[in-house]
């Protein structure tokens, strides 16, 4: 047993440790909670990652970030985040795609190839389409709701979206998913209210990152790592049943 899944192994067996490895996840967002997602995964032993995101690092993602850093800032995050994954397990095939996932996406990813679907998108519209495509496809997915605006990681749970309350981006996924005939999605969410933000300190980080959006979250470093890794062990645990 003197393998780098050594310790795994003990606690789900050899053939938990083979259904992570044949697995194929794609993770969509390698942000603040997509980026712990993937970490988690690969160290668990996955096997196959798809990892979709256009973005590049930023000096603002180092306060939450497992692949920011002052090294890495302005590679796109899906390049760092395979090198990331290599580095843990050689034997991994990480597939990248640098596409803005959106319903009229021209790159076909998904297929029933994959085990699993993670959404950890900030878009509503690409969230909504990511769900159906999924769920069209009877592929497993759990998608991420908001985790900017909070301090409190306990407040997180996995359940279904109809059965949650408190967060934003949970009320308008609920609304818009059943008028699409979704009955179902598993999420993960925050009973925690959304902290407000001083109107003087959101306005000058706008204006010194040029951002023309409305809302800019606040965030910190144990809050969507948290999310990203109760995420991770849904997924694992979903997969060894």
């Amino acid at each position: 047993m003197n393998n780098q899944f050594a310790r795994t192994e003990l606690l789900i067996g050899k053939d938990g440790v083979a259904k992570l490895n044949n697995a194929k996840v794609a993770i969509f967002g390698i942000g603040g909670v997509g980026s712990f997602v993937t970490e988690a995964l690969a160290r668990a032993g996955i096997g196959n990652f798809i990892l979709i995101d256009h973005d590049t690092v930023s000096l603002t993602n180092l306060n939450r970030q497992i692949i920011a850093t002052h090294d890495t800032i302005g590679k796109y995050k899906v390049d760092v985040m395979k090198d990331r994954i290599l580095s843990i397990n050689p034997n991994a095939n990480v597939e990248i795609s640098k596409e803005f996932y959106m319903p009229d996406s021209k790159e076909k990813i998904l297929d029933k190839s994959i085990s699993y679907v993670v959404d950890c998108i900030d878009t509503v519209t690409a969230k909504i389409a990511l769900v159906i495509e999924a769920q069209s496809l009877n592929i497993p997915i759990i998608s991420s709701m908001g985790t900017g605006n909070k301090l409190d990681p306990s407040k997180f749970e996995i359940t279904d979206l109809y059965k949650t309350s408190v967060c934003p981006l949970a009320k308008v996924m609920r609304k818009e998913l059943k008028s699409r005939g979704v009955k179902n999605l598993n999420v993960i969410y925050s009973k925690e209210e959304p902290i407000k933000q001083d109107e003087i300190l959101k306005y000058e980080v706008m204006k010194a990152e040029n951002i023309k959006k409305k809302q800019v979250p606040g965030s910190i470093s144990f809050v969507p790592s948290v999310a990203g890794l109760m995420i991770a062990g849904e997924v694992i645990r979903n997969l060894i049943k």
